[in-house]
C-alpha cells in the first residue's frame, strides 16, 4: 500500500479526498499548513506528495524543494491557478504532475496511478514500513523498536505488517485474519487472533496495558496508530 501526503489548507477538500484515497487503498498523511509538511518532508513515512500550491503560511512550491532536496519522492501539484508560468515553474523544480481544481477524483486516481508507475513507487515496492517507534524491514522480513531487533513468529510478523501497512485505517477482524491467513498452512480462528494481538502487543508496545501502535475499535476490529 502507498502512502500519501496530502497537503491541503480546504478542509471540505481535504475530507473528501482523504476518503476517496482510503478507498482507494492509500494511507494518508494529511497537513492544512507549510509548517507541518515541512516536518512531515523529513521523514520517509509516505510514497507520493499531494501539495496545494496556495497555503496560508507558504507555497506548494516550498515544500516540493524541501521533498526533492531529501528524497525523489514523487510530487503532484494542486491548484485553482493552471497559468502556463505556474506549471513550468513546478515542473522545473521537480513535480511530477500538476492538476487544476476543479477535478474529478477519478482523474486525480488515474494520474496518482500514472506517476506511482512512473517513478517506481507502485505499491509493494517499499523496502520499509513504520509505526511509531518500529521499523519494519520489508526484505529482510526484520522488524526493530528504537534500533533494537524485536523476535517475531511468521504470523506476528504478518500480523504487523497487515497492520503497518494500513496505518490510521480500521481493519475489521475478518480482514486481519485475511491478512495472516495460511502462514503455517493453519487454520486461524478469531480467538487465536485476539491471543496474537496481544503476544504482538507485549513485544511491540512501549505500555502492553496502554497500547498505542495496535488501538482496539471496540466491537469492530484493531488500528495501527498513525
Amino acid at each position: 500500500m502507498n502512502t500519501v501526503l496530502l497537503v491541503e489548507d480546504d478542509k471540505t477538500i481535504v475530507m473528501g479526498l482523504e476518503y476517496s484515497l482510503k478507498q482507494e487503498g492509500y494511507g494518508v498523511i494529511v497537513c492544512y499548513n507549510a509548517a507541518d509538511a515541512m516536518k512531515r518532508a523529513d521523514d520517509s513515512r509516505f510514497d507520493i506528495a499531494i501539495l496545494d500550491l496556495a497555503l496560508p503560511d507558504g507555497t506548494g512550491y516550498d515544500i516540493c524543494r524541501r521533498i526533492k532536496a531529501r528524497s525523489d519522492k514523487p510530487v503532484v501539484f494542486l491548484t485553482a491557478c493552471d497559468d502556463e508560468v505556474n506549471v513550468v515553474m513546478g515542473l522545473d523544480m521537480g513535480a511530477d504532475d500538476y492538476i487544476t481544481k476543479p477535478f474529478r477524483i477519478r482523474e486525480l486516481m488515474s494520474r496518482l496511478r500514472t506517476v506511482l508507475r512512473r517513478t517506481g513507487g507502485a505499491a509493494g515496492s517499499r523496502d520499509e514500513l513504520y509505526l511509531g517507534d518500529i521499523t519494519i524491514n520489508t526484505k529482510q522480513a526484520r522488524v526493530f523498536k528504537s534500533g533494537n531487533e524485536v523476535l517475531l513468529t511468521a504470523l506476528e510478523y504478518r500480523l504487523l505488517l497487515t497492520l503497518a501497512a494500513h496505518p490510521g485505517q480500521l481493519l475489521t477482524r475478518s480482514q486481519l485474519l485475511e491478512g495472516i491467513w495460511d502462514i503455517a498452512g493453519e487454520f486461524v480462528s478469531d480467538n487465536t487472533l485476539t491471543v496474537y494481538i496481544k503476544r504482538l502487543r507485549e513485544k511491540i508496545e512501549t505500555d502492553p496495558q496502554n497500547p498505542v501502535l495496535i488501538q482496539t475499535v471496540r466491537g469492530l476490529g484493531y488500528k495501527a496508530g498513525e
